[in-house]
């Protein structure tokens, strides 16, 4: 699914990324989580194909990147970033946001069939939006808009699924409902790779974590193993303390014994 090896990325003699190893298989689930600054973004980036690394190799979906077009591998892949949603038409309703994720457009300009419609309001209807369907995309609040795109997205039936800080400017309330809308795709046969530095992100459809510090991963594998007080201190260079509800982990600075 996607096989990282030994990449390093240089920029005005600043190492951003180093040795860098990740190995995600098909059907697992990986969360991606680290400091600001750490290299999450630019992994991203180059899993799909807008940047490549000084040193190493980057395989996704059984394509060597520098040996194949990366613009027909990105077909096959989902991305939900930060700045699509400033890309799309606010006027528009959220029917054809959610089409124009069949196409790769950004806007609509031609007549939809029938069944490519119908199509959207499914994917509506799985993230919990069909009811809101005919509305201007403007009208719908942050949260709404973030699973608007994620139904979008799922139009092209891709194989791998990226949500780089899907959450990030949500309130607690439209948090949770987003990750309820994730938690619906457990049936789809899509393996999904998610950035965040918010361990409480890391809901039970996540199997595996890639921990990261300073342009490293530092542990990785899966969650319960990879996230425990001693790795998460290491990386956030902070007493943690971590506790499980629910195969959920949820995380707190504790004060140091002196």
């Amino acid at each position: 699914m996607i096989h990282l090896q030994q990449l390093t990325l240089r920029r005005n003699q600043r190492e951003i990324l180093q040795g860098v190893n990740l190995q995600i298989l098909p059907g697992e689930q990986w969360t991606l989580l680290g400091r600001n600054g750490c290299g999450k973004t630019t992994i991203l980036e180059m899993i799909n194909g807008y940047l490549f690394p000084t040193t190493g190799t980057v395989d996704v979906l059984g394509y060597r990147y520098g040996r194949v077009d990366v613009r027909e591998v990105r077909k096959k892949i989902g991305y939900i970033g930060p700045t699509l949603i400033e890309k799309l038409t606010l006027r528009d309703p959220v029917w054809e946001i959610v089409v124009g994720g069949a196409f790769a457009f950004l806007r609509i300009y031609q007549e939809v069939p029938e069944e490519i419609k119908a199509q959207a309001y499914e994917q509506l209807e799985r993230v919990g939006l069909s009811a809101l369907a005919e509305q201007p995309f403007g009208t719908l609040s942050q949260g709404e808009r973030k699973k608007v795109l994620l139904a979008r997205t799922l139009m092209a039936s891709p194989e791998l699924l990226i949500l780089d800080e899907p959450c990030a400017g949500l309130d607690l309330y439209e948090r949770e409902r987003f990750l309820e809308s994730l938690a619906r795709l457990s049936d789809q046969k899509l393996s999904m790779l998610y950035v965040t530095h918010h361990i409480e992100e890391i809901i039970p459809i996540f199997t595996h974590v890639a921990l990261m510090s300073q342009g490293k991963i530092v542990a990785s594998g899966r969650k319960k193993e990879v996230l425990t007080a001693e790795w998460l201190g290491a990386a956030y260079d902070l007493p943690i303390a971590v506790e499980w509800r629910g195969d959920r982990p949820w995380i707190q600075v504790v004060e140091e014994r002196k």
